[in-house]
């Protein structure tokens, strides 16, 4: 056979497989979409919807660990009755927004929202003195329901470290304990004593064990509260625990049970203590815009 008729025939095998192989193609194509469509959708297994659950536990978890761990549910307060009977505390976890008044004559003047599940609820409000002498030098902590004094924070003037007594508020009040800065620490730490429980001096050599300790970064209020057992109990940030973009404010994250007015109070103690920090940071904040 010459070389042209083998190449001839080549030819004609190549156009006879062509449409045969194109045919097939289409058959098994066919075939496969029409299986797929005749056969039952395969819902993820229990396994799989256990993992994805699993994932955003360890998410939490980890979230939980960075921020200082889990609120935990608090079932009594280390000096009896809260604040407030009202508004103190409540079953679940609340969040308040604290903002500082932009025209204030004492310079200790805050607005408190309770800001939980999308509330916009006034909370509290927090006026501070004018004068800053020995027994002059408060602040003043009035809930927005029932415009009652429910907390007074009265500055310690003569005191080795920055330190203020807390009272239960209204007439009579009565000092339930004190906050003051630790005297040594890794990082900035306050502790809440509460009065009463025996211990003197200035070192926490011959003090109580504190009832409440408050540790973190105050500049940039990102801290958070834990109670004598270690179990946190509140947590402060700039934003992001919830969100709230009415105005420039800082959030408080309060533990089920726990006081909400106590750790109000610390927080507002804390913020007069770094006052002359968070003005710096809010003009470098500025120069930059």
């Amino acid at each position: 056979m010459s070389s042209y008729h083998a190449s001839f025939l080549l030819l004609i095998g190549a156009a006879i497989a062509s449409p045969m192989a194109s045919s097939f193609s289409f058959t098994f194509t066919s075939l496969a979409t029409s299986t797929s469509l005749l056969s039952p959708r395969i819902a993820p297994s229990p396994s799989h919807a256990s993992s994805s659950s699993l994932r955003m536990n360890l998410l939490d978890d980890l979230g939980n660990m960075l921020s200082g761990g889990a609120l935990e549910a608090q079932s009594s307060l280390p000096y009896g009755k809260p604040f407030c009977t009202d508004t103190s505390c409540g079953d679940g976890v609340r969040t308040f927004a604290v903002r500082e008044r932009p025209l204030s004559f004492t310079g200790e003047d805050f607005d408190v929202a309770e800001v939980t599940e999308g509330k916009n609820q006034d909370f509290a409000r927090v006026r501070g003195a004018m004068l800053h002498l020995p027994g002059k030098d408060k602040m003043r902590i009035r809930s927005s329901r029932t415009n009652e004094e429910v907390a007074v924070l009265d500055r310690v003037l003569i005191s080795a470290l920055p330190s203020y007594d807390i009272y239960r508020g209204g007439m009579g009040a009565e000092k339930i304990g004190w906050i003051e800065k630790k005297l040594i620490a890794m990082t900035d730490t306050f502790d809440v004593y509460m009065e009463g429980k025996g211990g003197f001096g200035i070192t926490g050599m011959f003090k109580p064990k504190p009832a409440y300790q408050i540790s973190g970064d105050f500049i940039d209020r990102n801290f958070v509260v834990k109670n004598e057992d270690d179990q946190t109990v509140a947590k402060v940030k700039m934003d992001g625990l919830v969100q709230f973009d009415a105005w420039n404010h800082y959030q408080v994250q309060v533990a089920p049970g726990m006081d909400a007015v106590l750790v109000l109070a610390c927080c507002c103690a804390i913020d007069e203590e770094f006052d002359e920090e968070h003005q710096e940071r809010k003009r470098r904040e500025q120069g930059e815009e």
